[in-house]
């Protein structure tokens, strides 16, 4: 047995039964939806063994029962379909068009979403777990439902027609789901006014939730059956031929009152069967909401009303719509009867809710989950979208309520004048609502209107209500809506956008002052035709903008690009060099015979590798072509060179102060600095280096994540520095690095 992702099922004999073929198959749309189905679900079978095609033909009879259009009738063959296709949105979309595609996929998410509650419901240790769980499973669906009422009616009529399928098998029903059909598909189906459902569904899990009580309410009735249809029938004939001897034309159906009902109303007021009296029923149809209360009027003529037992649906509705009168009377026979009168309009909503109204047709983008609607029907199709939205909130809030929990208050449900649904978190104000549209909406924000009234941006939004944005041609944000006290923002997310937006105008800003200095520096040096990406790129940097932002910031020094731009000075050859260092022997007997580093010293170069400055102690390699090169003696990289060449090695010494007396060069040192990256932190090192007066010519910063980096006390990204400064004297090196470990966040400073 193949598991199929919908757990309702139904068998194939009862279900072609209450399938009219002639009329549920005359929609060529139908007939090709199940044409297309059938070899996909003719051999599969679902969680509760019933053959797939066989529960898709129950739930398209029962959509049909209740009125729905052709189109949903042939979209409940493609929502099984579904589950044994690879790409079944694809597939779907291409064979039938992205409403129906919309619909699979929504459907099946939401079926994913009622297995993974009712697993966890069932696997709690206590009965509050499973409250908690069948109340977040009632959010889930109401988030699902919201955005399409086709997806509603498919969900309930695949929950009736799974308890058909389990009466009409002689299976036990599994308790999660009568339990849940009980508690949250009927009260659903209520709250929609579809009682044609409601009612059944009611019956089948009390069936099956306490069987003992049902059969003994059957069975209590049926000894009186007999009886008690004939008095109803009785009583239907002369009250309609009363009504038409008065000049109403009426017709007048018997309704037997349902044994859930019975159960509720006598445990409500602690009765026995016998003491129900209003187990028989009449309604009455008529033409007019006037032929209504004449109707009413002869009644309580011909009848005695009880006291107190008659209610005004029609001058005042039910939450979900209803509308009818309701009374009861004393019969000619001595015994209450129950009469409801209601107009053929009232008559079939109440038996089909909203899917009595609602015309689903094929569609483009403007339409509501793929449904196309102009003119007339659109409004029509909008004001029921907010009459279904604001049915599964009351909903909701009575399942709550019922439960005695917490409610949903973390989020609230808005329309926009074109009446699509946009969720927020509670307390939302209109420029969240903005934001949550569109980004640019948003920045563009500056006024709003709730249910048509012109209120301030800070205003809480509640669900249900209707918001129009009065939006500027262009323009950004205001600071103001940052500030938590003003209450403009209550989103994470909107706040973030807005941050956003002032980052990337303070980013402008910085890349346009780094450009004017850049462009200045080029004109200086001569250089206007060199492109500024070519730049960029010889420099390191991506592109311009990359190379504009560090300068802009003063992270970057212009003497880098200087350097760049100047040629470089020739460099003899080691012949040359020799020569050289032999021509100048005698000059530097003096000193013992040892090559003096200083300005005078224009054979050597400051080796890269180790940086060396006075004072350190330095050793001289005689290089090919590039005259003599200084290393510190510790450097590792001298000690390989003395190893292979030492004959190479020459003795070296620092230089004095410039004859000039203005003191010795500068020399070019690297400091290491490792910390956790935080915001501000490359700032408050800079701000050492300018309070010791030291210029860096080179800034390199590199983040690494947690698993990328050496694992560390705290977390978090750790942030490497490296920082090329300008020094006279190294010694001044030992004040800096404590300066620098004293820093919030540093780890570790040293010298390269």
């Amino acid at each position: 047995m193949k598991t199929g992702l919908m757990q309702e099922g139904s068998a194939t004999a009862p279900i072609v039964a209450l399938l009219d073929a002639g009329t549920a198959h005359s929609n060529a749309e139908v007939v090709r939806a199940r044409a297309f189905a059938e070899p996909l679900l003719a051999a599969e079978q679902l969680d509760t063994g019933e053959n797939a095609l066989a529960h898709a033909d129950g739930v398209a009879a029962i959509l049909q029962g209740i009125g729905s259009a052709p189109e949903l009738q042939a979209a409940a063959y493609l929502v099984y379909a579904g589950d044994f296709l690879n790409k079944p949105e694809e597939v779907v979309s291409k064979a039938f068009g992205d409403s129906y595609a919309s619909l699979v996929s929504h459907t099946r998410k939401l079926v994913q979403l009622q297995r993974a509650a009712r697993g966890a419901a069932a696997g709690g240790d206590r009965k509050g777990d499973q409250r908690a769980e069948q109340t977040e499973r009632v959010r889930k669906m109401l988030l699902a439902f919201s955005r399409d009422l086709r997806v509603v009616l498919l969900r309930l009529a695949s929950r009736l027609q799974t308890l058909r399928w389990f009466a009409a098998v002689r299976r036990d029903c599994p308790a999660e789901l009568a339990e849940e059909s009980l508690s949250v598909f009927a009260p659903l189906a209520n709250r929609l006014g579809i009682w044609q459902i409601k009612w059944e569904l009611e019956d089948l899990a009390f069936r099956f939730r306490d069987p003992d009580r049902y059969k003994a309410l059957a069975k209590g009735l049926q000894e009186t059956r007999v009886v008690r249809e004939q008095r109803v029938d009785a009583a239907r004939a002369a009250l309609q031929a009363d009504l038409q001897a008065q000049g109403i034309a009426a017709e007048v159906q018997g309704r037997p009152k349902h044994l859930y009902s019975i159960h509720k109303k006598m445990q409500g007021k602690d009765l026995p069967l016998e003491r129900v009296f209003d187990l028989r029923a009449l309604r009455v149809i008529v033409a007019s909401v006037a032929d209504c209360y004449a109707a009413l009027a002869r009644l309580h003529e011909v009848y005695t009303p009880v006291p107190g037992e008659f209610d005004d649906y029609i001058a005042k509705p039910k939450p979900n719509g209803y509308q009818s009168l309701h009374t009861v009377v004393i019969g000619a026979d001595g015994q209450a009867m129950e009469v409801q009168v209601r107009t053929r309009e009232m008559h079939e909503h109440a038996e089909h809710g909203v899917a009595a109204h609602w015309a689903y047709k094929e569609a483009g983008a403007r339409g509501y989950a793929g449904v196309s609607a102009a003119g007339e029907f659109e409004e029509q199709v909008a004001r029921a979208r907010k009459a279904v939205l604001n049915q599964l909130l009351a909903w909701e809030r009575d399942a709550v309520h019922a439960d005695g929990a917490a409610g949903f208050d973390d989020r609230i449900y808005v329309f926009t004048p074109q009446a699509t649904i946009v969720e927020l978190t509670a307390g939302a104000t209109p420029v969240d609502f903005a934001y949550a549209v569109h980004t640019d909406l948003g920045h563009r924000c500056r006024g709003a209107r709730i249910d048509g009234q012109m209120l301030p941006l800070n205003t809480p939004l509640r669900s249900g209500q209707t918001v129009e944005i009065i939006a500027a041609k262009e323009g950004g944000p205001s600071l103001d809506w940052l500030n938590p006290e003003l209450g403009y923002l209550q989103s994470q997310r909107s706040r973030a956008k807005v941050r956003a937006w002032f980052n990337a105008l303070q980013l402008a800003e910085t890349v346009a002052k780094g450009r004017d200095l850049v462009e200045k520096l080029l004109q200086r040096e001569g250089k206007t035709a060199l492109k500024l990406d070519e730049l960029a790129a010889r420099l390191g940097f991506k592109g311009a903008d990359a190379l504009f932002e560090v300068v802009g910031k003063d992270e970057y020094s212009l003497r880098n690009i200087e350097l760049l731009l100047r040629p470089p000075e020739p460099v003899a050859d080691e012949d040359e060099l020799l020569a050289q260092k032999h021509t100048r022997s005698a000059s530097i007997a003096g000193r013992g015979g040892v090559l003096v580093v200083g300005i005078d010293s224009l054979l050597t170069t400051l080796s890269r590798c180790c940086r060396p400055a006075p004072p350190d102690a330095i050793a001289g390699f005689v290089t090919r072509g590039k005259g003599v090169a200084i290393h510190r003696s510790d450097c590792s990289n001298l000690a390989e060179m003395r190893r292979r060449s030492p004959e190479r090695v020459i003795a070296v010494a620092w230089g004095g102060a410039d004859a000039d007396g203005k003191g010795g060069p500068v020399y070019p040192v690297d400091v290491l600095v490792e910390g956790s990256d935080r915001q501000g932190l490359l700032r408050d090192v800079l701000e050492v280096f300018a309070k010791e007066k030291m210029n860096v010519v080179a800034v390199n910063t590199q983040s690494l994540k947690p698993h990328a980096a050496k694992p560390r006390p705290g977390g978090g990204d750790t942030a490497w520095m490296s920082f090329t400064l300008e020094l006279a004297d190294a010694s001044r090196l030992a004040k800096l690095l404590r300066d620098l470990c004293a820093i919030s966040g540093v780890r570790s400073a040293r010298r390269r």
